[in-house]
């Protein structure tokens, strides 16, 4: 088994686990769901630097060296941080929602949605 058809499949069992978890009803696996597409992200755009094991990961000199692009590694990293944060912020927003309302449900109650009509 290659080490491409390893990565292929965890960013499709990422995806696949990710778009579950958003069509939840409950405000946890949402975000949990999304963390799950932000690391499938991650883990394709670290790939689009080539796949390349026992390579150097920069350029060491003029020739003919195979090396794997560190930009890509640059951006995973920053996305990696951005993402930890922003799953932070919404889960203490999450975290708020819960104790003022009781519950953590998404969709709305009729009780709710009789007044925003009026």
């Amino acid at each position: 088994m290659t080490i491409e058809f390893l990565v292929a499949s965890a960013i499709g069992v990422l995806t696949a686990a990710g778009i579950y978890l958003i069509l939840r009803f409950r405000t946890f696996p949402v975000i949990l769901g999304t963390s799950f597409l932000s690391y499938a992200v991650n883990i394709y755009l670290f790939s689009t630097g080539r796949l390349i094991v026992g390579a150097p990961p920069v350029l060491q000199g003029y020739g003919d060296y195979t090396y794997t692009d560190p930009l890509p590694q640059a951006l995973v990293l920053t996305a990696i941080v951005i993402g930890f944060g922003m799953t932070a912020v919404v889960l203490m927003i999450a975290l708020a929602a819960y104790l003022s309302g009781g519950h953590d449900k998404i969709d709305m109650q009729d009780d709710d949605a009789s007044e925003d009509r009026a």
